[in-house]
């Protein structure tokens, strides 16, 4: 995540971020992924929020790094016995072979389109062979701001198989949908599920 104004608006309203889509027990989504992992793993949350995926994570048994950009967002995901989190934006990723799952949930698409090839790439070489890889992104074309400001990249399924195949992904598990954001408009959106081939 690079752009300053949609790290200040996160600063702002992440206690209403935190408070809208708090749940109290992992979504089919995120049990998907935490079932498919080994016992114990060992995983990244990449633009983790206030970290509460993280931290239904930590307390399924998994060793978890959560990172973010926005210092609020990181403070509060924190506080979660378990959850390691750190202020840190997707190009900090230099690791390799060293997580079993790296969860992107709604994190990637406020970095621009033409930095995701080069994500990829990172969070490919980050996990070791065979690692579980979760990306959810709000389908369409082209880059825009939302009514309160953020930036969006959006992307279609075709790219997204063709950028996953490049950066040598196999994708396992595939949904689309509707969702609506903290500024209240309802989008589509794509979630899936790869392995680093």
């Amino acid at each position: 995540m690079s752009d300053a104004r949609t790290l200040e608006i996160y600063g702002e309203r992440f206690q209403d971020y935190a408070s809208r889509f708090g749940r109290e027990k992992p979504d089919a989504d995120l049990q998907a992924f935490m079932d498919e992992l080994p016992q114990a793993a060992h995983v990244l949350d990449l633009g983790c929020g206030p970290g509460h995926a993280a931290a239904f994570m930590a307390q399924a048994g998994l060793t978890v790094e959560a990172w973010d950009a926005t210092p609020a967002m990181v403070e509060m995901a924190g506080q979660t016995p378990g959850v390691a989190a750190r202020l840190a934006r997707f190009d900090d990723l230099d690791a390799e072979a060293h997580y079993d799952g790296i969860w992107a949930n709604f994190s990637l698409l406020h970095a621009p389109r033409a930095d995701m090839p080069a994500n990829l790439a990172r969070i490919a070489r980050a996990l070791k062979p065979q690692g579980l890889f979760h990306l959810g992104l709000k389908a369409g074309e082209g880059e825009r701001r939302d009514k309160i400001g953020r930036f969006y990249s959006y992307f279609g399924e075709d790219e997204l198989r063709d950028m996953l195949r490049e950066a040598e992904f196999q994708i396992t598990a595939l949904r689309r949908g509707s969702s609506t954001g903290l500024d209240g408009t309802t989008s589509p959106f794509i979630i899936l599920r790869a392995r680093r081939t």
